[in-house]
């Protein structure tokens, strides 16, 4: 980190201000020129506040060498992070997984008949939400605990891991009880950093999507408050961002994929269901997402799209969803990971 000192900076205050950084464990070296002061941090300036530097009167400002993210950084992690889940299933590291199924839980018949028909397409493990973030109150949030167990339900008529999202840290027992294999982090959480630090205490893969007007740096910092609390078990999903365009949903910022990937260690899974908000899209953003070498996709399959009591509109049939994930497989060998 550099800091960079205005022309009437007094002696005082540079001495007083160098023995405060000093109390953040890093070392400090001053380099005094004939128009500015440079003050260099060396060492893990990952606690140290930014914009309070930068409120100082004697700072005009200051600039980070380095990433505030250590455990999530790939400088420290050269190898990608490859996440296990249920029986063999490898997340990352050239490893490609599609998870599928409904947006909502709905009933037994709905969440059984789902994970057989995606399950024989060809997707590894099943999504479905239990309990629904919704815009509107009075929208359908979920069947909750009774959404776990009957997910738990498909578990074991399948034997397909599943995923679904966790909305308070409250409600982490109940997970446990259902044998949730992975905890999704949805985007109006992403910064919910009380709930991310509670569930960097647990042992489940995390599946953490990236917010709705959120950088990949902020995506990455909120990862390494998870692992922070001890769980590297973190995926990252690009699932659409808000832009001026009105078009689609949200925009699937593929460029994500490489850059995430030149940064960090951790596996990309990319969401294209939510951020296209339209079925007929999704096969084509679907197929993108792999060219630019995501290491998986979660995509929103209902058998009664018109009826779905959530996000229906978005969501494909099994029969789309059984090609998409024929075309998707067809072009995995010929994808480029590139991390350099």
């Amino acid at each position: 980190m550099i800091i960079l000192l205005k022309k009437n900076a007094s002696q005082v205050q540079i001495s007083n201000l160098t023995e405060r950084l000093k109390e953040f464990g890093v070392d400090t070296n001053l380099s005094v020129g004939s128009a500015h002061t440079i003050i260099g941090l060396v060492g893990d300036t990952s606690a140290v506040d930014v914009d309070m530097l930068s409120a100082l009167d004697i700072v005009e400002s200051v600039q980070r060498v380095q990433e505030p993210f250590k455990k999530a950084n790939r400088r420290f992690h050269e190898e990608d992070t490859v996440i296990e889940v249920g029986d063999g299933i490898r997340i990352g590291g050239g490893s490609f997984q599609m998870i599928a199924g409904p947006c909502s839980v709905e009933s037994e018949k709905q969440i059984v008949e789902i994970a057989i028909a995606v399950k024989k397409a060809g997707a590894t493990i099943l999504r479905g939400g239990a309990f629904k973030p919704r815009t509107s109150p009075y929208a359908f949030q979920g069947l909750g605990a009774e959404g776990l167990k009957l997910l738990q339900l498909a578990k074991k008529e399948t034997g397909m891991p599943i995923i679904t999202e966790l909305m308070d840290a409250s409600h982490l027992d109940l997970f446990e009880e259902a044998d949730v294999d992975i905890i999704q982090i949805g985007a109006r959480n992403m910064q919910n950093f009380e709930l991310l630090k509670r569930i960097g205490k647990t042992n489940r893969p995390i599946l953490l999507k990236r917010g709705l007007a959120n950088t990949i740096q902020e995506l990455l910092t909120s990862a390494e408050y998870i692992m922070a609390g001890g769980n590297e078990k973190v995926m990252l999903c690009e699932r659409g961002i808000r832009t001026f365009e009105t078009r689609t949903r949200n925009t699937l910022d593929l460029s994500a994929i490489p850059v995430i990937h030149r940064l960090s260690h951790l596996p990309v899974i990319v969401d294209p269901s939510h951020a296209t908000g339209e079925a007929r899209l999704v096969p084509s953003m679907a197929l993108a997402a792999t060219a630019g070498g995501a290491d998986g996709l979660i995509i929103e399959v209902h058998n009664d799209p018109t009826h779905a009591l959530c996000d229906g509109a978005q969501s494909l049939t099994p029969e789309v969803f059984a090609k998409t994930a024929e075309r998707v497989r067809a072009i995995l060998p010929y994808v480029w990971r590139d991390k350099d």
